[in-house]
């Protein structure tokens, strides 16, 4: 017996087969119009299907990895800092390193660009499938200093679990406290220990981080894991910021 199309939007919508559902009236009329056969329309029809979940579950990792935007190196003016290295950015964008279970740790002054890449790569990242957790390094020192109990083991879980863990902008408020820098120690050691990327962001040096830690046996310890098995980028240049601040007060001026 054949079903009316009424009869099939609703075992569409029973199936949970909204690829479907949303280009089945326009396939058929392609069909009809280019006098396909039943298993090219068919083969379409699954096609639509595929693409919606994929898109659907690119969403879903992408609103996980906690990035706030959808950046790319093509995005990144290279021209204005020719001090950037361009090679290591693009190398880490192939995942490469992700792979095979490394780091990448990119040092250098505020402001030129070392973030933006970071979120290029974790973006990266996420459209390959992988699980991605991008923060903001204090603050997520600070969630795992300050919450308690079963909230701080979520917290640390979700960190620990990532395939990629991006934390930017490390000891941007200088030195951290002894507990963050514990909890940091540990963060490094466990994903160390089961081969899970890092990307750290950072405007101190590395030979500085001792200052910035407290403690010459736990910066030992951390850069003896994270730097094992690392890729270096080190950033110079001016800053792109303070560049669109000149640009942006030029505008005003000209303009009023």
């Amino acid at each position: 017996m054949t079903m009316s199309m009424m009869e099939i939007e609703k075992a569409l919508k029973q199936l949970r087969l909204s690829g479907v559902r949303a280009t089945l009236e326009t396939r058929i009329v392609e069909s009809q119009a280019a006098n396909l056969s039943f298993l090219e329309t068919f083969s379409l029809i699954l096609q639509d299907e595929l693409d919606r979940r994929h898109s659907r579950l690119l969403e879903r990792r992408y609103q996980g990895s906690c990035l706030s935007e959808r950046v790319s190196l093509d995005d990144f003016d290279w021209g204005y800092n020719p001090k950037i290295p361009k090679r290591t950015c693009f190398e880490l964008h192939t995942l490469k390193f992700l792979r095979e279970g490394d780091n990448a740790v990119l040092i250098g002054p505020p402001g030129t660009g070392k973030s933006h890449v970071a979120k290029a790569i974790a973006y990266a990242a996420v459209r390959q499938g992988y699980r991605v957790l991008y923060a903001e390094a204090d603050e997520l020192l600070g969630q795992l200093v300050e919450a308690e109990g079963a909230e701080r083991r979520k917290v640390f879980v979700a960190a620990l679990e990532a395939d990629l863990l991006v934390l930017d902008d490390l000891f941007l408020a200088r030195r951290i406290g002894p507990e963050a820098a514990d909890q940091l120690q540990a963060l490094v050691h466990k994903r160390y220990k089961h081969r899970r990327s890092m990307l750290i962001t950072s405007n101190r040096i590395v030979s500085d981080w001792e200052k910035y830690l407290g403690d010459a046996a736990l910066t030992t310890t951390i850069l003896d894991r994270l730097m094992h098995r690392a890729v270096l980028g080190e950033f110079a240049g001016r800053s792109y910021r303070l560049k669109e601040a000149a640009g942006r007060l030029a505008r005003r001026v000209h303009t009023g």
